[in-house]
């Protein structure tokens, strides 16, 4: 994305390379070294993931370049492909096959490529004019 050596090293350290502490009842434990990751609260992290997440709308973009994907457009002049909001995100696809694994092929390397898991719990697939046994399957 263009960021410079600088910038990117001083990402890694923070990620990477923390040290922290603990309050016990109030007391300081030892400092000790963090594994990776941000912490909760960090106000980096909303920034990161907004970097991270450009991954994800990259992905989606190749795979419309490369014909996985037809693009979903409003009046033929508004195409929408992906939209996201904090860490909610849809995509936005018409319903068949070949989009439903094209969407796992994304959502898979999203995940490889950046070590986010995509918690399958929390997403939905939603159909509008879709047949339900269809929607079920997928």
């Amino acid at each position: 994305m263009g960021f410079g050596d600088k910038w990117r090293g001083w990402m890694e350290k923070l990620v990477f390379n923390s040290h922290m502490l603990i309050l016990v009842n109030g007391s300081p434990t030892d400092d000790f070294e963090v594994g990776k990751g941000l912490r909760q609260g960090d106000p980096l992290s909303s920034f990161l993931f907004v970097l991270v997440s450009e991954g994800l709308t990259e992905l989606v973009r190749k795979s419309i370049e490369i014909g996985d994907f037809d693009c979903f457009s409003i009046n033929r002049n508004c195409p929408i492909d992906i939209l996201q909001f904090e860490d909610d995100t849809l995509l936005v696809r018409k319903g068949n096959w070949n989009h439903v694994w094209a969407i796992k092929a994304v959502l898979k390397a999203f995940e490889l490529v950046s070590g986010l898991g995509i918690n399958h719990h929390k997403s939905k697939l939603i159909g509008i004019n879709l047949n339900v046994s269809f929607l079920e399957a997928a």
